[in-house]
């Protein structure tokens, strides 16, 4: 199989939905002779910066001359960048041998339920990671946590960065119900690290802990205590609180895995995580801020954000949302930062209309325009000095690939497409 026929493979498996559950997974690990058996992990889920948190894990642990494995999702442009060691993403010919090796088994699957694209891609990933020793794995929950395809493993330690209201039509409509799915990754006796504030969420975890005996490490995001004595290399207050919550979980396995401060610092320092408060300056002249605002905290975190770093900037701000988030009240939180707005539709069958985000918007700004393209609204924005661009993780691979900072490949793009069969 060459690489494109397994992209391709890939992405039919997209029609079987997403399926919450384990059993798929495991039975497919299982016929692979369980991979993860041989590593070890750190586990992450939650709302918001699970990704800059295994990014600032995979960081520290490197520069503690460990070999570490980064599974991540979504991708930004290619899909590679899931299936990450010592932070070069898998070779296409690995992707390509692996998915040949997996393919003849999901015939030993019901044609009707057999493994999905995301079930597949977790068991490339524990192969790809298993063969290449890894010393430790940096393992990223895709949705939710205890049903997720990732939740077969037993990890070193498991974080649960924070809890908010985000795909409530399968995790639940509270976040007493969202913290229950997340807490799904606290395994018996395995330390839990946390930096989840909302009392009924907090109460959830600490409860499930307790239940397990699983030591429980609280990080209070709202202290000073969650200011880290490092200098960070990834902008936003946000960003403090996913590097305490790093540096506990290194603290918490240092019995384990010995890391001196000197490797959290230079982690730290070097640590690198794309299109998250993201600042590109162009040779025009031109400041553009890319950063994957997908949910309210996460607006919250880019308002705070541009009030501390660019106060008193108003940007020309091009924004593209998916309809599954809470679009509206998202768009009224950004629109009045901005001193225009050109809304986009984002590369995705669940984008929101950007008419109809342009109309939301105008409601406080009335400097509001609909692009066809994100390529469009670039066009259009070509002589503002700073520019926004947010509102999707999606969207934020596209801006990436069209402003060339990673290197394009934009069909994969569309292997961020998913739907549940919950």
């Amino acid at each position: 199989m060459h690489y494109s026929g397994a992209i391709h493979f890939l992405f039919d498996l997209q029609k079987f939905g997403a399926n919450l559950g384990l059993e798929n997974p495991r039975r497919l690990a299982m016929l692979v002779d369980n991979p993860q058996t041989q590593l070890r992990f750190i586990h992450v889920a939650g709302s918001n910066g699970k990704g800059s948190t295994c990014a600032m894990l995979e960081s520290i642990y490197r520069a503690a001359g460990l070999r570490v494995g980064l599974f991540t999702s979504p991708h930004l442009v290619s899909f590679r960048e899931r299936i990450q060691v010592n932070r070069q993403s898998i070779a296409a010919d690995d992707v390509a041998r692996i998915v040949g090796e997996l393919k003849p088994l999901l015939a030993q699957f019901p044609s009707n339920a057999g493994p999905t694209f995301f079930e597949v891609v977790t068991v490339l990933a524990l192969r790809y990671f298993a063969e290449q020793r890894c010393d430790l794995v940096i393992w990223e929950t895709g949705l939710g946590g205890r049903l997720d395809a990732t939740n077969i493993v037993t990890p070193l330690a498991s974080i649960i960065t924070n809890i908010a209201l985000e795909h409530q039509q399968w995790l639940g409509d509270t976040l007493t119900k969202i913290a229950a799915e997340k807490a799904g990754i606290i395994k018996p006796g395995v330390p839990v690290i946390t930096a989840a504030t909302e009392p009924e969420a907090l109460g959830v975890i600490e409860e499930t802990a307790v239940r397990l005996d699983s030591p429980i490490t609280k990080i209070d995001s709202t202290s000073a205590g969650a200011k880290i004595p490092f200098t960070l290399a990834l902008l936003g207050e946000h960003q403090q609180v996913n590097a305490a919550l790093a540096v506990a979980a290194v603290r918490v396995l240092q019995a384990k895995i010995p890391v001196s401060d000197d490797d959290i610092r230079r982690g730290l320092e070097t640590v690198s995580w794309p299109g998250r408060l993201q600042v590109v300056k162009q040779l025009d002249g031109r400041t553009f801020l890319l950063d994957g605002a997908h949910n309210a905290a996460g607006v919250d975190s880019l308002r705070a954000a541009m009030a501390r770093y660019f106060p008193d900037v108003r940007p020309a701000l091009v924004l593209g949302m998916l309809a599954d988030k809470d679009w509206p009240a998202m768009a009224r939180a950004l629109a009045p930062l901005a001193a225009r707005i050109v809304a986009v539709p984002v590369e995705s069958t669940r984008t929101v209309n950007p008419v109809e985000l342009a109309a939301v918007c105008r409601e406080s700004n009335r400097a509001v325009e609909a692009a066809d393209s994100l390529n469009e609204a670039l066009r259009r924005t070509q002589n503002d000095r700073f520019i926004l661009v947010t509102g999707s993780l999606y969207l934020l691979g596209e801006a990436l690939e069209l402003l060339g900072l990673l290197p394009s490949d934009g069909a994969e793009r569309r292997l961020n497409e998913w739907k549940t069969n919950k």
